[in-house]
């Protein structure tokens, strides 16, 4: 009874926990000062590195270089590996010499979508101080004592590897043992001089960094306990940027796209948490992890990629560059003034130093440099780029149907319904509610026979029943992730007491696939898609609402190695699911919350538990724009916020910027007023139907833009210096952002606005270029504006889903620059073409050209319209449509 009681007030204390979610409380989520390894490395000062080249150990091939680190303090011998990689980028691998055991690597074809394809390294000069190799038109000039490197880009350097010497490298080793107290001595005065000699012979031995610092081998967070049986395993390395000012990227964080300074504050954290009602402008960790910088100047893109999945640390710091150094390794820099520079510094709680160098040398260059290495975002399918109706909780069959038929009701268009965790039986995900959802067949073909689509959540925790079955069988199969003493490890989430699949194993990513066979998940359809949520993963009473850092993984690993991945594979194993469930024909639509590079490949993001409240709305778009800058480019923002109840305005307002943003879904807490779009007052709803409908007009051209993502890794939601990269009025410009390069959008985000300034850049648009210009914005009106000289491409008619506006005809606006030209994706030298995209040539379609608007021109010119029949079959009837701007 004694045991019933304690696991009863467990049960209700981890209620409570879940119900005091409504604010986030600091204290559940670690400092730099409260982890052991963040103070090591913060607390190391710039200067001369203690690790030196050993000459003697150098091994050169046609793509890579090999030659030992000493550290001149401790006598450690690491592995330095510098690679020329193809696309202008370079990889420099430290690693342990000799390791006690091997230090976790991240597989290659996970994150890393192959063996990066190396490139010739030439080497250009072997002096006594340095060696400097060739990499295409750069330099690679690596100095001996101490120890830095440094890429030279054209006549400019640009990246910097330990300069400022802050490399530090905590190896495996074996705990000491601890040393039987000695007896004191019968005379003081004789154990005074014993000590003293002592002291002075532990001072001339050469020690590792920090031996007798506590906390290497266990530490302690509130009441959680962290053993450590390898001890200290950390690195850290600082990377500079000479000529730089702005950095960018490291999401996720609730912060302004252009990173600030961490002077003052903690380090940016990389640690995937569960984090509710998260705090705005601040380091600390969210959902998801992607360890990308960008630096951008006027002239260079340049950007680094640290592959490695364990809790990482970012400090900033904007300085000056040492102009005496470079000009000592090469007559580069010209001129007396200063230089900037952005200093980082990174820190990993283990694994290697892994570090790519992409030398751009322009944003789209950097791109597809870091698309080549981690993927780009594939094609969605098109109904995963419309509008989503999502609610913690649809209620029941009626409920949805309901909604289904108000949506019709008022001509609001949307494509996908979604259902939360209230939907299954119990918490127990690929089930459901009999009583609630008893005909779930039945509903998803009833929203299907209009065009749409259901997302159910199938979250990654498994409730520990043994009469569920999803359960017992990765149970039977020992698929659990374990405890540190090797036992099925326990913990709290929305079931009460449950396990979780070890995604980490490939084997376990197969099974939780099969579970997606319409055999397997009862009353699925392949109209039916997935929602992954908790799955950083979210652990309630877990140490900062996670897994404990020694949990054990795949092959022995434990969680700290490989935390920021656990949400990445369950991703990846369901949108496999998806396509195997189809036999490799149907396209995945995967949303996750939890990521790290390489998600881009695999589905959607959103950026978590939001706020109705209008300081979340604008700051949607700085997270957005650096998950863009990330590779995370299908990605969004819950419309209307997820806690709390916006009023009308900014629910309207939040509806008009979700619409020009990648992934368009409202979403609200349970405990919320119901807020569909058909709820608001008459003129509300009015102004958020247009929104809607817009968005679907212009389903052509963000089609276009997720293709030409999912060819080259470009941005689809971008800042504007990713187009106009000399103009530095953008560099830090996030509450406007282009898409493509076609649309500038500048949503209203301030309580009251009728309108705004928008800066427009260029030189060749109607607005005069290069300066901010006041536009009026009353609440039925949001600030989008078609760049002069490109051509977009829409459909006019309305629809209730996007798969009715299949056959429909294109209306293609066409704006003109000052030349009184348009270029496009369907438009080149005066000539409208079609041709098939797909390489199969299986793709055909009855869409047609019914109308070209042309903007911009004051009589009616020349077109000429042809097609390529042999290609593709496309019926043309042109009419002409002339405009003043």
């Amino acid at each position: 009874m004694a045991a019933t009681t304690i696991r009863l007030s467990y049960y209700l204390c981890c209620l409570l926990l879940i119900v005091q979610v409504h604010s986030v409380n600091r204290d559940n989520f670690k400092t730099c000062d409260q982890s052991g390894f963040c103070k090591r490395h913060r607390s190391m000062q710039p200067g001369n590195s203690p690790y030196i080249v050993l000459m003697d150990s150098l091994k050169i091939s046609s793509s890579q270089i090999s030659v030992q680190l000493l550290n001149t303090k401790t006598n450690v011998r690491l592995v330095l590996d510098l690679y020329g990689l193809q696309g202008n980028t370079a990889r420099v691998k430290i690693n342990e010499l000799e390791p006690l055991k091997p230090r976790y690597e991240i597989p290659v074809g996970d994150v890393l979508i192959g063996e990066p394809k190396q490139q010739d390294l030439k080497v250009l000069d072997k002096g006594a101080g340095s060696i400097t190799l060739g990499l295409e038109d750069n330099k690679i000039v690596v100095s001996y004592s101490p120890f830095r490197i440094d890429f030279i880009a054209g006549e400019e350097p640009v990246v910097s590897i330990n300069a400022q010497g802050l490399l530090k490298f905590e190896h495996f080793r074996k705990k000491p043992e601890a040393q039987p107290e000695e007896q004191a001595p019968a005379n003081p005065i004789e154990g005074e001089e014993k000590k003293e000699e002592e002291g002075e012979k532990k001072e001339e031995e050469k020690k590792p960094d920090n031996e007798e610092e506590p906390g290497l081998w266990e530490e302690t967070y509130k009441s959680f306990h962290d053993p450590k049986p390898n001890g200290p395993a950390s690195v850290g390395i600082d990377v500079s940027f000479p000529g730089f000012e702005n950095v960018y990227g490291i999401p996720e964080h609730a912060e302004s796209m252009a990173l600030k300074t961490t002077k003052d504050t903690d380090p940016y954290r990389l640690f995937n948490l569960d984090v509710f009602e998260y705090e705005l402008y601040n380091p600390m960790a969210l959902y998801g992890s992607v360890p990308v910088m960008w630096a951008h100047n006027e002239k260079s893109t340049v950007g680094i990629y640290w592959n490695n999945a364990a809790e990482t640390w970012i400090d900033i710091r904007s300085t000056t560059a040492d102009k005496n150094f470079f000009s000592k390794i090469a007559d580069l820099v010209k001129g007396n003034t200063e230089m900037a520079q952005m200093d980082t510094h990174w820190f990993s709680e283990s694994g290697v130093v892994d570090i790519f160098v992409m030398l751009g040398p322009r944003p789209k260059d950097v791109f597809k440099q870091y698309a080549a290495l981690t993927g780009s975002t594939e094609l969605p399918p098109l109904f995963a780029i419309a509008y989503h109706q999502c609610r913690w909780n649809y209620n029941d069959q009626d409920d949805v149907k309901n909604v289904d038929a108000n949506m019709d009701s008022f001509d609001i268009p949307y494509d996908v319904i979604w259902l939360d965790i209230e939907h299954t039986n119990g918490k127990r995900y690929f089930t459901w509610d009999a009583h609630k959802f008893p005909s779930s067949k039945d509903m998803i073909n009833g929203v299907a026979v209009k065009g749409r689509k259901m997302v159910t959540i199938v979250d990654p925790h498994l409730k520990r029943d043994d009469n569920y079955n999803v359960y017992t069988d990765a149970k039977n199969r020992d698929m659990m992730v374990k405890g540190g003493g090797g036992e099925e490890y326990e913990g709290w989430c929305w079931p009460g007491s449950s396990s979780w699949p070890d995604f980490i194993n490939p084997e376990v990513r197969n099974w939780w696939a099969s579970k997606f066979q319409y055999s397997e998940y009862g009353g699925s359809t392949p109209d039916l898609y997935i929602w992954n949520d908790m799955n950083e993963p979210s652990v309630f009473n877990g140490p900062e609402i996670t897994f404990h850092k020694d949990v054990q993984h795949y092959g022995g690993t434990e969680n700290r190695d490989v935390h920021n991945l656990y949400g990445f594979y369950v991703q990846k194993a369901t949108a496999e699911g998806i396509l195997m469930r189809s036999n490799n024909e149907q396209r995945p639509f995967v949303l996750t919350r939890a990521f790290f590079a390489g998600s881009q490949r695999f589905g959607a993001v959103w950026t978590g538990d939001n706020m109705g409240e209008w300081s979340h709305l604008k700051v949607s778009n700085p997270m957005l724009l650096t998950l863009n800058l990330a590779g995370i480019t299908f990605s969004g923002a819950d419309v209307g916020g997820f806690f709390r109840n916006p009023d009308h305005e900014l629910q309207t307002r939040w509806y008009q910027a979700g619409s020009f943003q990648p992934f368009f879904r409202a979403h609200a807490h349970i405990d919320t007023k119901r807020r569909e779009p058909f709820l608001l007052p008459e003129e509300n709803m009015k102004i958020v139907r247009e929104a809607i409908r817009k968005r679907y007009t212009y389903l052509p051209f963000w089609y276009t833009l997720f293709y030409h993502g999912f060819r080259s890794g470009e941005t689809v939601m971008s800042p504007l210096w990713v187009t106009y990269p000399e103009d530095k009025s953008t560099f830090e410009m996030d509450d406007e952002y282009l898409l493509g390069s076609s649309l500038l959008v500048k949503p209203i985000t301030e309580q009251g606005s009728v309108g705004t300034s928008v800066y427009f850049p260029g030189k060749d648009e109607s607005y005069a270029g290069s300066q901010n210009t006041y536009v009026n914005a009353p609440l039925d009106k949001i600030p989008v504006f078609q760049r002069g000289g490109s051509i977009v491409p829409r459909k006019m008619r309305v629809r209730r889903s996007s798969s009715l506006m299949a056959s429909d005809p294109f209306t293609l606006i066409i704006c003109l620059d000052k030349q009184g030209e348009a270029s496009g994706d369907f438009f080149k030298n005066n000539i409208l073409q079609s041709s098939n995209a797909d390489p199969s040539g299986k793709g055909s379609t009855k869409e047609w050209v019914e109308k070209l608007i042309i903007v911009g021109y004051p009589k009616l010119p020349q077109v000429s319209i042809s097609q390529l029949m042999a290609i593709h079959s496309l019926y043309i009837t042109a009419m002409i449509v002339t405009a003043e701007c």
